[in-house]
């Protein structure tokens, strides 16, 4: 007969760190939950456990003309930021890792400096820039703000890219006999899609959520979406904010699995 395997001796210490990772999770979705139960919830209020389940609330939301007029141009904004983003992150990027400028290390802490400084003085500094120079508070003033608070996540998960990358690679096509566009195009930006992908999906969430640099550039009745609700939040409390919510949270999922579907997360991950 053959020997009972024997059984592993119990590990406390991989049980505890287990343990906690699961309680670091459960901490991090609990919020998502209490959303979810709120936007279901068919009383304004949330009650624990839930009298039923309805959609009331997101037909409030889908139903109200400003709620719509303001996810349409947040998501506009977002896709514009996205957009520029990517152009100018990518860009510099490679300017910074490729090129020989002087004070490159300056360069890219300048270029990251918006990271650095609470979302609420930058837009209150566009702001008043935007007013000493006569401009007003049109949309693409808007789309301009948030493509400055967005261009870090492009630059530096391009960089990220960048910094484990094989020159060799578009050494040999050169030697091959293909032109510098040709390069870039077939060898370098296939080779650095995941940090440019990844930055421009961190480009588009941080636009399409982003409140303080928004409230100090919208005009009235021309709102994006996070100012919207608070401004509904003044004078109301109700499942549509939790509704509308949901909405932000599952277009962030879809924006990740579409980014699943064009690099994969493993690439996403190493970044």
């Amino acid at each position: 007969m053959s020997a009972a395997p024997k059984r592993r001796p119990f590990d406390a210490g991989s049980a505890a760190y287990l343990a906690l990772n699961l309680l670091l999770v459960a901490f991090l979705l609990a919020p998502i939950a209490i959303v979810v139960v709120f936007a279901l919830n068919p009383t304004p209020y949330i009650s624990f456990p839930p009298v039923g389940v309805s959609l009331r609330w997101f037909q409030k939301f889908f139903a109200g003309s400003d709620f719509m007029n303001a996810l349409a141009l947040s998501l506009w904004v977002a896709l514009c930021v996205l957009v520029l983003s990517v152009v100018i992150g990518g860009a510099c990027a490679l300017a910074l890792a490729r090129g020989r400028l002087p004070g490159r290390t300056f360069l890219t802490a300048f270029f990251m400096s918006p990271l650095m400084l609470p979302a609420i003085l930058t837009g209150l500094a566009l702001f008043q820039s935007y007013l000493l120079a006569g401009i007003g508070r049109p949309v693409w003033g808007l789309i301009m703000a948030h493509t400055l608070v967005a261009v870090p996540y492009v630059l530096r998960t391009t960089l990220a890219v960048l910094h484990n990358f094989d020159h060799r690679i578009e050494e040999a096509a050169a030697a091959l006999g293909a032109s510098p566009t040709r390069v870039f195009f077939e060898v370098t930006l296939p080779l650095i899609r995941p940090g440019v992908f990844a930055g421009g999906v961190f480009a588009f969430i941080v636009s399409f959520d982003q409140f303080p640099v928004s409230l100090f550039l919208v005009m009235p009745k021309n709102e994006t979406l996070p100012v919207v609700l608070f401004n509904y939040m003044k004078f109301d409390l109700d499942g549509a904010i939790a509704a509308a919510s949901m909405v932000s949270i599952l277009l962030a999922l879809s924006v990740v699995l579409a980014l699943e579907r064009l690099i994969g997360l493993k690439a996403y991950v190493k970044l």
